[in-house]
């Protein structure tokens, strides 16, 4: 059995000093499969790139939690034609549990890489669905699992961000034609208006205030109350005044 402590050097860290890692859960069955020497590796590994690990009864081998994200995965960590059946088995009912799932098998050699691309075809496995990724060693396949894990994780939360932009830009869009709508009001200025959106919220609902509510909720003086309800209710006022 290989030492994966001594063989755990060079650039093992893949999530930068300035994001952070997440949560990766391992099936507590799975782990008890593996050598000790393999499991501390995989803590160690975790350890440096700011993931918690934890030890649980999950029916993928890991799930990670990255950014908002579950992304789970199978190990095979040791091919046997053999016992394709149940793998291909277990696969095919994951894909229809999980969104992200991909499953990593270890495939030491060419026969190893035959006899698995012949079981991938003889069970009817859809290319892509789920995604299988063929690695040389155990070291290299969890090392694949946390990069694909952040990689996942990284563009939830820049697609996040997006989304927070955009609503962003579109709130201050909204905003903008609020104070053009409420300003073009004759006597009304840029602090009437906010005052106004703070206290009592949107244009419809400002409409259907009244004098007296205006005055109770703002500091705008009654004449300027009464020109606001005069008009949203007067047409000699609504059609009057002009949005610049």
């Amino acid at each position: 059995m290989p030492d994966f402590r001594s063989n755990h050097g060079g650039d093992s860290q893949i999530v930068s000093n300035t994001g952070g890692g997440g949560v990766c859960m391992m099936r507590s069955t799975w782990r008890d499969e593996q050598h000790p020497s393999f499991i501390h590796f995989i803590a160690s590994f975790l350890r440096e790139n700011a993931f918690r690990l934890n030890f649980v009864n999950i029916n993928p081998d890991f799930i990670f939690n990255c950014g908002g994200l579950s992304v789970a995965f199978v190990f095979v960590t040791n091919w046997d034609c053999s016992i394709s059946t149940p793998i291909f088995s277990r696969v095919h009912k994951l894909k229809g549990q999980f969104g992200h799932l991909y499953v990593v098998v270890t495939l030491t050699n060419r026969e190893q890489n035959e006899s698995f691309v012949r079981s991938y075809f003889k069970h009817g496995m859809t290319l892509g669905r789920p995604i299988f990724v063929p690695v040389q060693d155990l070291e290299m396949g969890f090392e694949k699992i946390v990069r694909i894990a952040h990689a996942r994780g990284v563009c939830k939360q820049q697609d996040a961000i997006s989304k927070l932009r955009i609503e962003r830009e579109h709130s201050v869009q909204g905003m903008d034609v609020f104070l053009r709508v409420l300003t073009s009001i004759p006597g009304i200025d840029n602090h009437d208006a906010n005052a106004l959106s703070q206290a009592i919220g949107s244009i419809e609902a400002i409409s259907r205030a009244s004098k007296e509510h205006i005055l109770e909720k703002t500091d705008l003086s009654g004449e300027k109350a009464e020109i606001i309800t005069k008009f949203f209710r007067d047409p000699e006022y609504y059609l009057g005044p002009k949005i610049n």
